[in-house]
């Protein structure tokens, strides 16, 4: 029996994204879609929503609206509810490169079953997301953000939910920006790995950037206070400028000014330090965020001070000796082989207080594989030949993701070379 999936076809979407006095954003593509909404918008930061009505290739059911929510990128975010059992399938023509996918989900009680309902989310035929009832309260009222870094290899970018048993997969919006390919490292980390958001903190402010405030990440980056992340015996400082700070908003990571223009340290001798959720199966990417906006720190050697991960010492740390006051500093490191869920950072005195003024942490997933070019344009032709309509299924990758039964009917495995999948069987 083939798997019931309701298919988006969405076009290329190009603008002139928004651009500051220091610098002007070479990438154009970028998507904002309003799933569930019925008519094109502009929210509250000036931001264009595009109705999934213009892109359903087949059929539509009218969205549900959800009550006000504070973290969603318009006041009453509409959701829509899939009709589908199965799949849900969203295409975006894209050029060849890396980018940025968010998406938001909320349930709200939509349907009055009081079910959050259970489903798995795949980009470019990975698994990277999965939701399981119940969800949290707090995210089941008034939803939550997820993000990502991905490379797309073959001209369009694919998102694809996948039902778990009977509950239908639920999307609030989609966003996708084209964004540098060599940003975050890549030619070190590899344009094989995804990666997937577990934390974007900006230290000593509140959420800021897209769906939050009307500041400007050309990313599309969204920032959530450290607050919480925070180790409770830590003596917290706030620092905050309105002076400008130089090297930001340069390629390839083009990380905002307002990044760097708050901070955190601490008072007294102690420590500045972190607790970070994780799975400890996979590798993760930290990536360090400091300014110099101490005006009386003038020189090198007056705030010094050392990175522990999870115990290991694995750096010294000179801002001003790095880049001078008011300049921007970034550093990153790969944590691997964890032992257990909470990865722990902490930033020891040396010198002076340690400062610290963002902070991101990413899985590293590795893209999976996907099925051989020329089975996947088979297999394309002998569904268009029999006349398949999306919506029963057949839809994406024949294979892929390996975790899922992709094409209902369908078995794959690696080629000889492990390099790509295979149809073996039908």
């Amino acid at each position: 029996m083939l798997a019931f999936a309701v298919f988006f076809f969405i076009l290329p979407i190009l603008f002139s994204p928004l651009s500051s006095s220091e610098v002007q954003y070479p990438f154009n593509v970028s998507y904002n879609i309003d799933c569930g909404g019925s008519t094109n918008s502009v929210d509250q930061f000036n931001r264009t929503w595009l109705s999934d009505r213009n892109y359903n290739r087949w059929f539509h059911r009218p969205g549900f609206r959800a009550s006000p929510l504070p973290s969603a990128p318009r006041e009453d975010h509409p959701i829509l509810p899939s009709l589908v059992r199965e799949e849900e399938l969203l295409y975006s023509q894209s050029p060849n490169g890396r980018y940025y996918v968010r998406t938001f989900t909320v349930y709200d009680n939509y349907d009055g079953k009081s079910h959050s309902p259970s489903f798995d989310l795949s980009v470019e035929g990975t698994l990277v997301f999965s939701w399981r009832s119940p969800w949290p309260e707090e995210v089941s009222q008034h939803g939550a953000y997820s993000d990502l870094f991905v490379y797309v290899n073959d001209g369009e970018a694919d998102v694809c939910f996948y039902s778990i048993a009977t509950d239908p997969p639920v999307i609030g919006s989609l966003e996708i920006i084209q964004i540098d390919a060599y940003s975050y490292d890549s030619a070190t980390i590899g344009t094989d790995q995804i990666l997937v958001n577990y934390g974007r903190l900006t230290c000593g402010s509140d959420q800021w950037g897209p769906g939050f405030s009307n500041d400007t990440d050309f990313f599309g980056r969204s920032w959530q206070s450290d607050e919480e992340f925070r180790a409770k015996n830590s003596n917290i400082k706030r620092l905050l400028t309105s002076k400008s700070i130089a090297n930001t908003n340069k390629l390839p990571n083009y990380f905002p000014m307002r990044l760097y223009q708050s901070a955190v340290t601490v008072t007294g001798n102690g420590a500045l330090e972190y607790e970070l959720q994780v799975d400890a199966k996979l590798d993760y990417l930290l990536w360090f965020h400091f300014a110099e906006i101490d005006a009386s720190v003038n020189a090198a050697g007056k705030r010094v001070f050392e990175v522990v991960i999870n115990g290991n010492n694995v750096t010294r740390i000179d801002v001003y000796q790095r880049v001078g006051g008011f300049a921007a500093d970034n550093w990153h490191y790969v944590v691997k082989n964890l032992s257990n869920t909470l990865l722990t950072v902490k930033l020891v005195p040396v010198v002076g207080a340690p400062i610290l003024s963002g902070l991101e942490n990413y899985a590293l997933i590795p893209a999976d594989l996907s099925t051989v070019p020329d089975q996947v344009i088979a297999m394309r032709a002998l569904k268009e030949s029999l006349r398949i309509p999306a919506r029963m299924g057949w839809n994406g990758d024949p294979c892929a993701p390996t975790n899922w039964d992709a094409w209902e009917g369908v078995t794959c495995h690696p080629n000889k070379k492990e390099t790509a999948l295979v149809v073996s069987q039908m």
